[in-house]
């Protein structure tokens, strides 16, 4: 594979240790290369690399500059939250330290090409300078200057300079309406299946066999590919995972040939971890502890995902229960509930008498916010104040769809809401908070 990166002007060695870090990327690489030419050479002024999330667009080209020590300034367009960062960041990359500081306190666009051209004229490029832009796609939201600029940068300073966009979009949706330079267009492909196979089975453990850590990325694959092709999410739950794989061998159970009964130890607790995909509300600790503790109570902890478990705020966990007990208790039995001094109640007035049904099989009904709040004052421990952090755990609760509001955007003054989570989801939560929910839902007197 590494005869893809052949390219003249740089040294066979550094391409051979270039080869040995991009598994599965070679071809790319390669073509990078050929648009890249030569050190020495002037290089097409702009390049852009797109393609889907940790599909080795950033590592592959970090790699080929450093591994080739080519010059190039990085800038993340996530963090250069203004273009004086981004120019100051090019300007301290190049020429250090001094000429950074010429840059005025809110530098133009032409302020930073002047600035360029007067240091590139003092210290000329030897070889090509490259800047790297990863998430390109924010330079949209930029000045409409900005972008066309960078792209023809190379003309503008007069300077052996590329600029090379990563994206995740497409150029279509990222070309301006007011025309640019085309750059060069290059696609990084999402990793194979087989490819993915290729990359993870080389961190494998030194503890156990190749044939056995491949089986367990196969296993691994086998359930996470149709809704993960995310390398890095891939390795990471691969490293969670891995030692509740190797237990029943641990044990001496069963021998490293035996993939048919350390898949069916494993196939539990992989799905239940696919709730968590693209999720990092718990920590690789956490979750190990949280499955310790699931296998000690047998399960008492069901229908509720771990990082719903360990990660839900406090109060937050009043305000769902507050909800809950809103959307399946009548509004008329709430002062039998919640008012401690509310007289004697006869039961005959208390419960009609065609009243038959249910309310959990008729389903939540929706509630006002002030029912809500009063609620949630009467079930919580401690004195609270109607603070804004609790509204906008309301909100929270709302973006999390443990809630869902079913008023009109225009009733700002009244809205209304309804409880989305189940019966058993609601009495785990109420356990966590040793809040017995049963004895305050009407269904249950």
């Amino acid at each position: 594979m590494s005869a893809l990166l052949q390219q003249p002007g740089y040294e066979e060695e550094r391409l051979q240790t270039v080869s040995k870090k991009l598994p599965c990327r070679e071809v790319q690489a390669g073509m990078l290369l050929s648009l890249m030419g030569q050190p020495h050479q002037y290089s097409y002024p702009s390049i852009f690399i797109y393609g889907h999330q940790s599909s080795g667009k950033s590592h592959v080209l970090n790699v080929l500059l450093k591994e080739l020590e080519l010059p190039h300034a990085t800038v993340s367009c996530v963090e250069c939250v203004s273009v004086a960062l981004l120019f100051e960041q090019v300007v301290l990359s190049f020429f250090g330290c001094d000429a950074a500081s010429l840059l005025p306190r809110s530098p133009s666009l032409s302020d930073f090409v002047r600035i360029y051209r007067q240091q590139s004229s003092q210290s000329p490029a030897k070889q090509t300078r490259y800047i790297v832009m990863e998430k390109a796609e924010l330079l949209r939201d930029s000045d409409a200057n900005l972008l066309p600029a960078l792209l023809r940068l190379q003309e503008l300073v007069e300077d052996n300079v590329t600029v090379i966009l990563l994206s995740e979009i497409v150029w279509d949706r990222f070309r301006p309406n007011t025309g640019c330079f085309e750059p060069l267009l290059l696609h990084f492909p999402d990793y194979s299946k087989g490819e993915l196979q290729h990359i993870l089975a080389q961190d494998r453990n030194p503890s156990y066999s190749d044939e056995f850590y491949s089986a367990y990325i196969n296993i691994l694959l086998g359930v996470f590919y149709s809704v993960c092709r995310d390398l890095r999410e891939l390795r990471h739950l691969a490293a969670l995972n891995f030692s509740k794989f190797c237990e029943p061998l641990a044990e001496g159970k069963v021998k490293e040939t035996d993939t048919h009964k350390l898949w069916r130890n494993i196939e539990p607790h992989l799905k239940k971890a696919m709730q968590t995909v693209y999720l990092r509300e718990v920590s690789s600790l956490q979750w190990e502890q949280m499955q310790q503790m699931e296998e000690k109570e047998n399960g008492a902890v069901r229908g509720l995902s771990a990082h719903t478990h360990v990660e839900l705020p406090y109060y937050s966990k009043f305000l769902l229960i507050a909800a809950y007990l809103a959307s399946f208790n009548p509004a008329r039995t709430d002062k039998r509930f919640f008012v401690k001094h509310h007289g004697k109640i006869k039961k005959t007035n208390f419960l009609k008498k065609n009243e038959k049904t249910s309310n959990h099989l008729l389903g939540p009904k929706p509630f006002p916010l002030d029912r809500l709040l009063a609620i949630f004052y009467s079930v919580v421990d401690s004195r609270v104040a109607p603070t804004a952090s609790i509204f906008s755990q309301i909100s929270s609760l709302v973006t999390l769809q443990l809630l869902t509001q079913v008023s009109h955007g225009d009733q700002i003054d009244a809205p209304k809401y309804k409880c989305a989570v189940s019966m058993d989801f609601i009495c785990a939560i109420s356990r966590t908070v040793n809040f017995e929910i049963i004895k305050y839902l009407y269904d249950f007197l």
